[in-house]
């Protein structure tokens, strides 16, 4: 293109300069090697730390588990062992949504080494629950390992200067729970400080630091210059930002801590299932883990932390194996000047006569159709792939064996992108395209720098060096291989930067949204097109119809033989098992019982417990979405109690009591809630707002996990209403307190959905309010309510 000579070998040249330089970004992300218990003292070791792991992360420690409370028992003690100041925090925390309150009893683990001249605290944070579907030896069994071993290797040097707490949380999986807990209710929650949170979204890959809080400069800086091996950029900060995503880092930044927080992602098929074990931990990833805990324990340790404020964000990224970092303030700059750059270049193609404003126009309005092609492709195979094969539909997108599909995505971006290519270059030509392209990474760039600026490198690097590439093949007087090479700088920039994001959205986010990663491939596409200008005749010369034939039927020919391969590649066992839903409900008060399923397709092992859909018989308030169902035997359980204690306006209390073995009690109403708060007398109490209402069920939900085994108190603010309708469900984890159950073959585990592989109990209840004369006392039924106008009537069914 722009008067480059089309020759074979320098197109040959420049792909394979742009697949060395992907294969090189990707092989610079990679994870540490782990280290032996033979390493140094001073250094973290992966091997020690799996020591501990190993003895509470075999078997999955919801919040309120007996496994939950061994894993308390040993991991406080170790930290008594290491020296360490340490103290359960026993409180009830809560968050809420949309139509829903989740409260739970959780015992924190708080360490606290003392400082020799604190200028602050640095508080090292992760969760030792874990899901109630799997041991979550990863999430987040891993990280606090890793604590422990770095105390142990901080007590091995001298004092550090400033105070390192431990927060060990609990409740995470329900609702950062206790997280919220620590910042309303202890002092150190409340003292604020630098936060340092480790997470896993799978179980394999390097650690990425995936969120910082706001005006992270000094952060980034420290973490860049003491971490052996930094992995992450300020993309995925912003990206995750506008997720609805929450990991313990939320509520402890919104209570004034600043911090950094960190995951591995890869492997992301296994999380939340019973795959999250020991066995299938890469043992580098808990090595990169911990290396940079410790390495950032001892930075924090003794830096002044009154110097870690900013006023700014910085921009942060890998290139080759190396962290490039700039502040703020260029982001507007440098966007602006990506934006003056591709405007120099339009100018200069047209005072060469290589394009005219109406096609550049026509070509910039029309780039638009790739990347929506290529999205709506993404989009559309992965519907056809779980029309096929129905068992998907549980994976949420995050498949065991996804890189077959992958690939035949970024195919499937390529023919968009060189469709569009190909059928405009004769009409448009190929400066007026390239141009257009450009013109669409640069006010992308400018967008993000406006509404994300952590992201706006990623496009205004690469329409700058677009740009200043191209005027330099068309100003510099050098012999043409030297413009192409010069050419070479957008591309180059771009290979770099985009296919690694991708990568990394595949990972996080799965096939169910491979659009997203979708229009990354694109946009990279759209760079690197005008390469293909050295494979092709003059623009002039129409192609041979078998041509124009032939590259889109190979290319769709190639993409069928990836989704193929992608079949039967990605197929379950043992190893990697597939997924299926299955409850058991009963209601308490007529002693009927239900297997309930949520698969679309269920396997052999779930068809014996469900063969239809009829949810009539399912009691009020549980059944949401399309369900199977099937009949099962009684258990000999009594069910959850709610008795009414008070009701005055519009709040009602209830006492909620459960058996011995509940672990949790879901209540769910059929009018919407305003507040909530739960109490459970000697651990105190909690209150959230409810906005909203429950998508798909009723109207409000509350939840309480852990709840102890005197019951909890339970105050809603409720609209006044003569009639609430309630259902009450007490779960119990497992389901092998049904007669006749078998356990899953080795190649199935619970899908991740919050109602599967629970025994749930149900008792409905009608509130009813008698009518009050006006000026006078409430008029009642007998017999008479406690404390006011509700009381509980007779079980019922609606």
């Amino acid at each position: 293109m722009f008067d480059v000579r089309r020759r074979l070998p320098a197109g040959l040249t420049a792909m394979l300069t742009l697949v060395v330089v992907i294969m090189l970004s990707v092989m610079a992300d990679s994870t540490m090697q782990s280290l032996p218990a033979t390493a140094s003292g001073e250094q973290f070791s992966a091997e020690r730390a799996m020591v501990h792991l190993k003895r509470f992360a075999a078997e999955p420690r919801p919040i309120g588990s007996p496994a939950n409370n061994r894993a308390e028992t040993y991991l406080a003690g170790q930290l008594r062992a290491a020296g360490l100041e340490v103290e359960v925090q026993r409180a009830v925390g809560a968050w809420s949504s949309a139509g829903l309150a989740t409260f739970g009893q959780v015992d924190n683990i708080v360490g606290r080494l003392r400082g020799t001249g604190s200028t602050g605290t640095v508080l090292i944070a992760a969760h030792y629950d874990s899901a109630a579907m799997g041991p979550g030896a990863s999430d987040d069994g891993a990280a606090v390992a890793a604590m422990i071993e770095t105390v142990r290797a901080l007590r091995t040097g001298p004092g550090l200067r400033n105070d390192i707490v431990l927060l060990m949380s609990d409740g995470e999986e329900d609702g950062v729970l206790g997280a919220e807990a620590f910042v309303r209710e202890h002092p150190l929650g409340k003292a604020g400080g630098v936060l340092l949170n480790w997470e896993a979204r799978g179980v394999s890959g390097p650690s990425l630091m995936f969120e910082t809080s706001v005006n992270n400069a000094r952060l980034v800086e420290t973490f860049v210059n003491a971490v052996p091996a930094p992995r992450g950029h300020s993309a995925m900060a912003e990206l995750y930002r506008q997720l609805p995503n929450n990991t313990d880092f939320t509520p402890l930044t919104k209570a004034g801590f600043a911090g950094m927080n960190f995951a591995y992602i890869q492997r992301s098929s296994l999380y939340h299932t019973a795959g999250d074990s020991i066995a299938n931990l890469t043992p580098g990833s808990l090595q990169h883990h911990g290396s940079n805990m410790l390495a950032l324990a001892r930075a924090l340790g003794d830096a002044d932390l009154r110097t870690m404020t900013s006023d700014q964000d910085a921009t942060y990224f890998r290139a080759l194996g190396t962290t490039i970092t700039y502040p703020g303030q260029l982001v507007w700059p440098l966007a602006v000047l990506g934006v003056l750059a591709v405007a120099g270049l339009a100018l200069m193609a047209r005072v060469r006569r290589l394009l005219s404003l109406p096609r550049l126009i026509a070509a910039t309005l029309s780039t638009v159709v790739p990347l929506l092609v290529s999205a709506a492709a993404a989009q559309g195979l992965w519907e056809l792939l779980v029309a096929w094969r129905p068992a998907y539909d549980l994976m949420g997108g995050l498949l065991h064996r996804p890189r077959a599909y992958q690939a035949a995505i970024a195919l499937l971006c390529a023919l968009a992108v060189l469709g569009w290519y190909l059928l405009l270059r004769r009409r448009l030509g190929p400066a007026a395209l390239a141009v257009g392209a450009l013109s669409w990474l640069a006010g992308l760039g400018l967008l993000c720098a406006q509404v994300a600026p952590g992201a706006s490198f990623l496009f205004t690097l690469p329409a700058l060096a677009g740009a200043l590439g191209w005027l330099g093949a068309l100003l510099l007087p050098v012999p043409a291989w030297a413009r192409t090479a010069v050419a070479m700088l957008g591309p180059i920039t771009a290979a770099m930067l985009l296919p690694s994001l991708a990568r990394d959205v595949f990972d996080g986010m799965g096939l169910a949204l491979g659009g997203v990663s979708a229009l990354v491939l694109a946009l990279f596409g759209l760079i690197v097109v005008p390469v293909a200008e050295l494979f092709l005749p003059d623009p002039v010369t129409r192609p041979k119809r078998a041509v124009v034939l032939a590259v889109p039927l190979t290319a769709l020919l190639l993409t069928a033989g990836l989704v193929a391969t992608g079949f039967v590649v990605d197929d379950f066992d043992a190893d990697r098992p597939r997924r299926t839903h299955l409850a058991y409900v009963m209601d308490a008060d007529t002693r009927t019982a239900h297997w309930v399923s949520a698969d679309t397709a269920p396997p052999q092992w779930t068809r014996r417990y469900v063969s239809g859909h009829d949810t009539s018989a399912l009691p009020a308030g549980y059944a949401r979405g399309t369900l199977r169902t099937g009949p099962a035997p009684a258990i000999a359980a009594d069910g959850p109690r709610a008795t009414v204690l008070a009701h005055s306006g519009n709040t009602l209390k209830l006492h909620l009591t459960v058996e011995k073995g509940t672990r949790s009690v879901t209540l769910r109403f059929d009018k919407p809630i305003t507040q909530a708060t739960a109490s459970t007398g000697r651990f105190g109490s909690a209150s959230v707002p409810v906005t909203g209402t429950r998508r798909g069920t009723w109207p409000s939900e509350i939840r309480f996990r852990g709840i102890p085994a005197q019951g909890a108190q339970i105050t809603v603010r409720i609209p006044e209403t003569d009639r609430i309708h309630l259902t009450a469900i007490a779960e119990t984890d497992g389901l092998t307190a049904v007669s006749g159950f078998v356990p899953r073959p080795p190649n199935l585990v619970a899908a991740t959905r919050e109602d599967g592989d629970l025994t749930a109990v149900t008792r409905t209840y009608n509130l009813t309010r008698t009518d009050a004369p006006r000026g006078g006392s409430p008029k009642v039924d007998s017999p008479p309510p406690l404390n006011g106008g509700f009381q509980e009537g007779d079980h019922d069914h609606d």
